[in-house]
């Protein structure tokens, strides 16, 4: 909200953000056509966009932004009576899911089931306070400890019941989710833990005419393997191994030093290279690679996140070669244009008449949804094609396929 609230005003660009600065081809190359998404697609106005949070910790948006130590106070100041005048409503939270957290701003309820109901009141009443004619609901908060799906996330029915029952099997998350889909919100799940993927919350969402999409947001480390590996796909390239870790030291940091949800946030991260490198059809070259994924957390750096890569491959007659990379990054900086264009693009998507996964925004997940039974796709080349020809197909424009025959007829 700082980043919107900072380009509203003039003072930065919307740097890392494909709603407002990425161009889009659209026909032959001898077309030269090529205009703004946001120029393309009838995208909302940053202008008419009014933000609102749920958060266990009481700061408004002000006092939040100094202690998390992301932004200087040079970027902070001009925008501070805008930020603080956003106060968090009490949040659905439970020490259990998330346990190095503790919040006072919390709902209180008999059931889980009272708790989704408060959720969605909260839904309501923000958007007739604000005058808001849409609402869209993008997870942003710690990751919850690890939940395998079971008969309670089957159906809508078994959901509601243990709801009803305080099921240690509904998470928070799921509440939120739930509450979206019930008020017709598009919901996009930036965690990895276990939220809206489940068949009860897939099929509701479906039969009311909700978007989701999700999960994990693709900010750092992952993003990187996501661009390294295909490189070495196209390549015919050997993979051995890839031993990866990562030191930061804001909150996620000190959640994950949880190993409950450390293992939610491995299993996402843990599946990239497999489904991209594909050993089950190529297993000369990728059968049995080490794969290796630690996350530490050190309070000194902050929201300066670095990660180190060490990657093994096997090149021509299996001679051994290495490629290591060592990315300095700041978490908060890249995972900001991620949340704004979810926003914009779950909001586009209700409107155009979509509904249920949006696999399309699987450019922005670590993990992308998809429908059961399909593979993900998780590289990144293949996912910003899928994303601009699906804004292509919605605006009836032609796919662009780049087979480019026609040129040499």
């Amino acid at each position: 909200m700082a980043g919107v609230e900072s380009i509203r005003r003039g003072r930065s660009k919307p740097i890392g953000s494909l709603t407002q600065m990425a161009t889009i081809r659209l026909g032959k190359r001898t077309e030269k056509r090529a205009p703004l998404i946001k120029d393309f697609v009838p995208l909302a106005k940053l202008d008419d966009i009014v933000f609102g949070a749920w958060d266990p910790i009481p700061d408004d948006a002000l006092t939040a932004a100094r202690k998390a130590g992301v932004l200087e106070e040079r970027d902070i100041e001009p925008i501070a009576d805008f930020l603080k005048a956003i106060k968090p409503m009490p949040a659905v939270f439970d020490n259990k899911y998330v346990t190095r957290i503790h919040g006072t701003n919390v709902k209180k309820g008999k059931t889980k089931r009272d708790l989704a109901e408060q959720l969605r009141q909260d839904i309501r009443d923000f958007k007739s306070r604000n005058k808001c004619d849409r609402i869209v609901i993008v997870w942003c908060a710690s990751t919850e400890i690890f939940i395998r799906p079971g008969p309670q996330h089957a159906t809508i029915e078994q959901f509601e019941k243990a709801m009803e029952k305080n099921d240690d099997a509904i998470a928070p998350s799921m509440l939120y989710a739930y509450a979206a889909i019930m008020e017709g919100v598009p919901f996009a799940n930036g965690a990895p833990n276990l939220c809206v993927d489940t068949p009860a919350l897939l099929k509701l969402a479906q039969d009311r005419g909700v978007p989701i999409s999700g999960k994990d947001f693709k900010t750092g480390q992952t993003w990187m393997k996501t661009i390294v590996a295909p490189g070495l796909k196209a390549r015919m390239l050997g993979l051995a191994g890839w031993y990866s870790t990562n030191i930061l030291g804001n909150r996620d940091g000190e959640v994950l030093d949880d190993p409950q949800s450390f293992k939610t946030k491995e299993e996402s991260k843990l599946s990239v290279l497999h489904t991209i490198l594909q050993p089950e059809l190529y297993p000369e070259l990728y059968k049995d690679f080490s794969h290796v994924v630690r996350i530490n957390y050190y309070p000194p750096r902050g929201d300066n996140k670095e990660g180190w890569d060490n990657i093994d491959i096997v090149g021509w007659m299996n001679y051994p070669m290495q490629i290591k990379i060592n990315f300095l990054c700041r978490d908060s900086i890249l995972a900001a244009p991620i949340v704004l264009d979810l926003a914009l693009f779950s909001d586009f998507a209700q409107r155009a008449g979509m509904k249920g996964i949006q696999e399309w925004l699987s450019f922005y997940y670590k993990s992308p949804m998809a429908a059961p039974g399909l593979q993900p796709e998780h590289d990144l080349f293949i996912q910003q094609t899928k994303l601009k020809n699906t804004l292509r197909h919605l605006m009836g424009e032609d796919q662009i396929t780049h087979l480019g025959l026609e040129y040499y007829a």
